[in-house]
């Protein structure tokens, strides 16, 4: 393990980091239990935000030092207008976010309980992403790295292709999305970054060192791993053949909401960086773990230098394993 100083500010411009997919205002409830049944259900604190897979991640990438701008669709409304003005005001480039005229902008509502998990209502207008602009090699040229998610399938893709066009880092938040999303952008992917539900459900089982090996094998030309919350990450090592294993740092978590979210913000932006993968995925698990320990989303998004400190005082060993 690096220390500390590894994960300083590297020289020269901040590394750009272009993430595209989801923008939603979201409305948090926060709760002392998740109903489970019907009723009324009083929350003790709430807040509305714009966030969101590709969002949140800029946010994070901002927050880390870099320089992160937003490809995304809102309607042509004041929920619009609100989503692009709060990610403006965060330091987000939101200048390739449309406003589609035909559809409302996506919203969702969000419970979240004192256990810090989260029941979420998500409302996203089908029109939002009929439209897709063409994507060129020369449109990511001036960004270091390219983080998409599942929620726009068809400008992810045109984006992963013409970043790997451009031999840029081309990465892929892979959530549980629609019959045959995944299998459409993994392939143009040079990294692709699972959520343990999205892992599972497309490998088949819940075995995690297995499901690492199935879908190293499934998309074998791209760097593979999966994100399983408070059980931290697994990926496969291309050059010894091993799985590899990084516990989640040990945090009081109060929301667990966008935490995954940063963890591909802070992974996309340490790629861009050029940070060795150990280093990468210790930078994300703690840019990750220290969010869970705030509520209210993506806000939660720790500063280069709280990651920075938190890792000085992590000396959790990495394991390898062989999946048999």
């Amino acid at each position: 393990m690096k220390t500390s100083s590894a994960f300083e500010q590297p020289p020269g411009q901040a590394r750009r980091v272009l993430c595209v997919g989801a923008a939603v205002m979201d409305t948090l409830f926060r709760v002392r239990s998740l109903p489970t049944g019907q009723g009324k259900i009083l929350p003790y604190d709430m807040l509305q935000i714009a966030e969101g897979m590709a969002s949140s991640a800029a946010f994070a990438v901002t927050r880390l030092g870099g320089h992160a701008s937003l490809w995304g669709a809102v309607g042509n409304d004041d929920t619009g207008e609100r989503i692009i003005a709060d990610l403006s005001n965060c330091g987000i480039d939101t200048s390739g976010v449309v406003r589609v005229e035909a559809a409302r902008s996506a919203v969702s509502t969000i419970l979240i309980d004192d256990q810090g998990e989260r029941l979420i209502v998500p409302f996203y207008d089908a029109g939002l992403h009929e439209t897709v602009k063409p994507v060129t090699q020369q449109d990511v040229s001036a960004f270091d790295a390219v983080l998409v998610d599942v929620r726009w399938p068809r400008l992810a893709l045109r984006t992963l292709l013409a970043a790997g066009e451009a031999g840029k880092p081309a990465i892929l938040d892979g959530d549980v999305a629609g019959d045959g999303v995944i299998e459409m952008l993994a392939p143009a992917a040079s990294h692709v970054v699972f959520s343990q539900p999205a892992a599972e459900r497309l490998a088949g089982t819940a075995e995690l060192v297995k499901v690492v090996g199935l879908l190293k094998r499934k998309f074998e030309h791209a760097f593979i791993s999966v994100t399983a919350g408070e059980h931290g990450c697994f990926w496969f090592d291309d050059r010894t053949g091993e799985i590899c294993h990084l516990a989640a740092p040990r945090v009081r978590t109060v929301d667990t909401l966008a935490a995954g979210d940063i963890f591909h913000g802070a992974f996309a932006l340490a790629v861009a960086e050029g940070l060795p993968i150990e280093e990468t995925m210790r930078w994300a698990s703690m840019a990750a773990a220290l969010k869970c320990q705030v509520f209210g989303g993506r806000t939660g998004a720790p500063s280069r230098a709280e990651v920075r400190d938190g890792l000085r005082d992590w000396d959790v060993p990495m394991t390898k394993m062989r999946d048999r």
